[in-house]
Protein backbone atom coordinates (compact mmCIF):
# COMPACT_ATOMS: atom_id res chain seq x y z
CA UNK A 1 0.00 0.00 0.00
CA UNK A 2 1.18 3.51 -0.78
CA UNK A 3 2.23 5.77 2.07
CA UNK A 4 1.06 9.37 2.07
CA UNK A 5 3.64 11.92 3.16
CA UNK A 6 2.52 15.24 4.68
CA UNK A 7 3.85 17.19 1.69
CA UNK A 8 2.36 14.95 -1.03
CA UNK A 9 -0.07 16.74 -3.36
CA UNK A 10 -2.67 14.23 -4.56
CA UNK A 11 -4.68 14.91 -7.70
CA UNK A 12 -7.17 12.91 -9.72
CA UNK A 13 -5.69 10.60 -12.33
CA UNK A 14 -6.44 11.83 -15.87
CA UNK A 15 -8.44 8.64 -16.56
CA UNK A 16 -11.06 9.56 -13.94
CA UNK A 17 -13.74 12.25 -13.74
CA UNK A 18 -15.13 13.26 -10.34
CA UNK A 19 -18.66 14.66 -10.26
CA UNK A 20 -22.05 14.58 -8.58
CA UNK A 21 -24.52 12.31 -10.33
CA UNK A 22 -28.14 13.12 -9.50
CA UNK A 23 -29.40 9.74 -10.71
CA UNK A 24 -27.07 8.03 -8.21
CA UNK A 25 -27.70 10.68 -5.55
CA UNK A 26 -23.97 10.57 -4.87
CA UNK A 27 -20.60 11.71 -6.08
CA UNK A 28 -19.02 9.31 -8.52
CA UNK A 29 -15.78 8.63 -10.30
CA UNK A 30 -16.27 8.01 -14.00
CA UNK A 31 -13.67 6.07 -15.95
CA UNK A 32 -13.68 4.42 -19.39
CA UNK A 33 -14.90 1.05 -18.09
CA UNK A 34 -17.62 2.31 -15.75
CA UNK A 35 -18.20 4.28 -12.58
CA UNK A 36 -17.51 4.11 -8.88
CA UNK A 37 -20.17 5.39 -6.49
CA UNK A 38 -18.47 7.18 -3.60
CA UNK A 39 -19.61 7.41 -0.02
CA UNK A 40 -19.85 10.93 1.44
CA UNK A 41 -16.49 10.73 3.26
CA UNK A 42 -14.67 9.65 0.09
CA UNK A 43 -16.30 12.49 -1.84
CA UNK A 44 -15.25 15.05 0.79
CA UNK A 45 -11.65 13.88 0.52
CA UNK A 46 -11.53 13.57 -3.27
CA UNK A 47 -12.99 17.00 -3.93
CA UNK A 48 -9.95 18.43 -2.12
CA UNK A 49 -7.43 16.49 -4.23
CA UNK A 50 -6.54 19.26 -6.67
CA UNK A 51 -2.77 18.83 -6.92
CA UNK A 52 -2.33 22.10 -5.04
CA UNK A 53 -3.19 21.04 -1.50
CA UNK A 54 -0.85 18.80 0.44
CA UNK A 55 -2.01 15.79 2.42
CA UNK A 56 -1.71 17.89 5.58
CA UNK A 57 -3.70 20.73 3.96
CA UNK A 58 -6.51 18.29 3.11
CA UNK A 59 -6.53 16.94 6.67
CA UNK A 60 -6.62 20.47 8.14
CA UNK A 61 -9.47 21.46 5.81
CA UNK A 62 -11.47 18.36 6.75
CA UNK A 63 -10.81 18.97 10.44
CA UNK A 64 -12.10 22.55 10.07
CA UNK A 65 -15.20 21.36 8.20
CA UNK A 66 -15.89 18.43 10.55
CA UNK A 67 -14.38 19.31 13.95
CA UNK A 68 -14.05 16.58 16.48
CA UNK A 69 -11.29 14.03 16.31
CA UNK A 70 -8.36 15.28 14.23
CA UNK A 71 -6.38 12.08 14.89
CA UNK A 72 -9.13 9.90 13.41
CA UNK A 73 -9.61 12.28 10.48
CA UNK A 74 -5.87 12.20 9.76
CA UNK A 75 -5.65 8.40 9.96
CA UNK A 76 -8.75 7.81 7.84
CA UNK A 77 -7.74 10.42 5.25
CA UNK A 78 -4.21 9.04 4.87
CA UNK A 79 -5.56 5.49 4.57
CA UNK A 80 -8.13 6.52 1.94
CA UNK A 81 -5.59 8.53 -0.07
CA UNK A 82 -3.13 5.63 -0.02
CA UNK A 83 -5.82 3.18 -1.16
CA UNK A 84 -6.98 5.59 -3.89
CA UNK A 85 -3.39 5.88 -5.13
CA UNK A 86 -3.03 2.09 -5.13
CA UNK A 87 -6.23 1.80 -7.19
CA UNK A 88 -4.97 4.40 -9.67
CA UNK A 89 -7.63 6.99 -8.84
CA UNK A 90 -5.05 9.51 -7.67
CA UNK A 91 -1.55 10.57 -8.59
CA UNK A 92 0.83 12.32 -6.24
CA UNK A 93 3.13 15.20 -7.07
Amino acid sequence: MATMNPSDRPRLSPHYLFRYEASQQAHILLYPEGLIKLNPAAAEILQRCDGERTTDDIIADLDAAFPGNRTAIAQDTRAFLAAACDKGWLRVT
